[in-house]
């Protein structure tokens, strides 16, 4: 009683998540890609290596998370989750990727590809139709 009163019972919470992140190198790496420290079980890995995450002591919507394969540091978005992490993110189904039997997978289907916008590969469509305008050619 006297230690949750005194505060203790937090600053062990405190102390375990920094150890449950690698130390306090780690744990100040990830405060600064992720702008919070949580605790939780490694649900899974993907190819991409992403890491996901749950902890069901928190609220339900933030019990879940991915932590960022550190490849690509800073220059993360919500594109370079796969589609089968993506249900399981956003509670579609309560079975991550790897132990779903019903998750289809055929020849046919492509690699997940992140969104290229704002980079050299960026889709850019091209026009078949004469121009209205032609632009000056100096002689």
């Amino acid at each position: 009683m006297a230690a949750k009163l005194l505060g203790l019972d937090k600053l062990a919470t405190f102390v375990r998540i920094i150890r449950e992140n690698g130390g306090i190198l780690n744990s100040l790496k990830t405060l600064y890609r992720t702008d919070e420290l949580k605790t939780g079980t490694l649900v899974g890995v993907d190819k991409y290596g992403n890491r996901y995450y749950e902890n069901n002591m928190y609220f339900v919507g933030r019990n879940r998370w991915v932590m960022y394969a550190d490849k690509v540091g800073l220059n993360y978005d919500g594109s370079q989750v796969p589609p089968e992490w993506f249900g399981w993110l956003h509670y579609k189904t309560d079975l991550p990727p790897h132990k779903d039997p019903t998750r289809p997978k055929y020849k046919w289907m492509l690699d997940h590809q992140p969104n290229m916008s704002g980079t050299n590969q960026a889709y850019m469509p091209y026009s078949t139709t004469k121009p209205k305008i032609e632009p000056w050619q100096p002689q």
